[in-house]
């Protein structure tokens, strides 16, 4: 069974991971955000196309939710005591990454060629793809101005109410996700923020038509867990954006692409113009992870 999995976010990555051991690692493409893409230090940072490598690879920090495993912060301490930008937090081991690719990309490489090599250099069988090699921004509307992503998000600690979500840049698919959407037995959204995660894919070119005109099942993950996000600021921009938290307000994200919703049993339903399967979303570990994606490929059957 060939799945696509349309990710961001570290929900995303733990999902992704589970996914790729209920089913052999090499039928699962992966379709990563880029929304959230920065220059820090000069470097090239791509926050959730390394997520989901360093999940799938088991590098990540399950108790941070981000970053390296073992991680240490003696070259963002330099960085601090200079002057420098520290205000986004790259570990040391973490760094390396950020060198190949920006090396990588100035010698003209696509950033799609760039994340098939990381994946292979860490050994995976699971193809990692940005949505797009163009450059892409996602810009975040709040009452106090508008802010880039990450500066929102980060540096502002989130605390600004969403007004609006914006993407900067005329973005072409990169090679082989349109392929892989329209070659797939099934197509999953993880459990991923539908408005900062999501959408800056559905934005790319021809993403969100090929969902549209999709011929095979589709398949949703709420990101709420009893009207709550697990991480993040979802809840907040789902209940000043789409009106609520609950399952119709997360599948009205996801209005004629999607044809399931999975939502927690802690989330009760109302009326839903898709079909809903409800079960235990929250991942622990990799065992509940993989307990949900197997709940999901059985409600894409």
């Amino acid at each position: 069974m060939r799945v696509t999995l349309l990710s961001g976010g570290v929900g995303g990555a733990r999902f992704a991971r589970g996914l790729t051991t209920a089913i052999d690692p090499s039928d699962v493409t992966v379709i990563g955000n880029v929304g959230d893409d920065l220059e820090v230090l000069g470097m090239a940072v791509s926050p959730d196309l390394d997520s989901i490598l360093y999940a799938l690879a088991g590098l990540n920090d399950e108790e941070r939710g981000w970053g390296r495993a073992d991680e240490s912060w003696s070259a963002l301490e330099t960085v601090s005591a200079l002057g420098g930008e520290d205000w986004f937090r790259l570990g040391d081991r973490d760094l390396g990454l950020h060198l190949v690719r920006t090396q990588a990309l100035r010698a003209g490489e696509p950033l799609s060629a760039v994340t098939a090599r990381l994946a292979r250099a860490v050994g995976l069988e699971t193809t990692i793809l940005p949505a797009t090699d163009d450059r892409q921004r996602t810009w975040i509307d709040t009452p106090a101005g508008s802010f880039p992503f990450q500066e929102w998000f980060v540096a502002r600690g989130h605390r600004d109410e969403v007004d609006g979500v914006r993407f900067e840049g005329e973005c072409a698919a990169a090679p082989g996700v349109l392929e892989a959407l329209e070659g797939a037995d099934a197509i999953v959204i993880a459990p991923s923020n539908p408005y900062v995660s999501i959408w800056p894919i559905l934005a790319v070119a021809g993403v969100r038509e090929a969902l549209a005109a999709r011929s095979v099942p589709c398949v949703a993950v709420s990101p709420i867990v009893g009207g709550r996000a697990v991480k993040g600021p979802a809840d907040r921009m789902l209940a000043r954006m789409a009106g609520g938290t609950a399952p119709e307000h997360v599948g009205s994200c996801y209005e004629g692409l999607i044809d399931a919703l999975v939502v927690d049993e802690a989330d009760p339903t109302g009326p839903l113009a898709i079909r809903s399967v409800v079960t235990q979303t929250l991942m622990t570990d990799l065992a509940a992870s993989r307990r949900l994606a197997e709940t999901v490929l059985g409600a894409a059957a």
